[in-house]
């Protein structure tokens, strides 16, 4: 059977790490939210609240760069309310150099897996009705419209509701 040389085989792409935030992540954090969102950025003290919460969880992803420093590239945020068994992603984020990377995609994956192990069986998000990369990305991964928002966003932009059976 013949084998391909070096220069023909496919190398896979690197794989961020995911885990949960720390109060050391916040200034990446705040940085990353400012960078990844026009207008709607969650404060510094929300994010911090966020990270600290027994209700929340915010998950980042840290690449390791050639110069061998972690750079936080995404980041994600789910709110649990006791007593239902839903939990609500706030936000993904994905720094605007790494946009097309698949990141978006992983992050949902890693947010999926939070909420189902904190018991959670719904995964419900808001997303702009203007975003059509994130709601092609909720839709590619089994979510459904099931409501609108009129007038959500600060610019008056409407939000589509959108939820997923884990």
């Amino acid at each position: 059977m013949p084998t391909r040389s070096a220069a023909t085989r496919q190398t896979a792409a690197p794989r961020p790490t995911i885990r949960a935030a720390t109060p050391d992540d916040l200034d990446a954090l705040v940085a990353l939210e400012y960078a990844a969102f026009a207008s709607d950025q969650a404060e510094r003290r929300a994010i911090r609240h966020a990270i600290r919460s027994a209700s929340m969880t915010v998950l980042v992803a840290v690449m390791g760069e050639e110069n061998g420093a972690d750079v936080l590239v995404a980041a994600a945020t789910l709110e649990r309310r006791r007593g239902t068994r839903s939990s609500r992603l706030s936000s993904i984020a994905v720094s605007p150099t790494r946009t097309g990377s698949g990141l978006g995609s992983i992050m949902l994956d890693a947010a999926e897996e939070d909420a189902h192990s904190h018991g959670c069986s719904v995964l419900r998000l808001e997303v702009r009705a203007d975003n059509g990369a994130g709601i092609r990305l909720y839709e590619r991964h089994g979510y459904t419209r099931f409501a609108v928002i009129p007038d959500y966003y600060e610019d008056g932009m409407e939000a589509w509701r959108y939820e997923k059976a884990l």
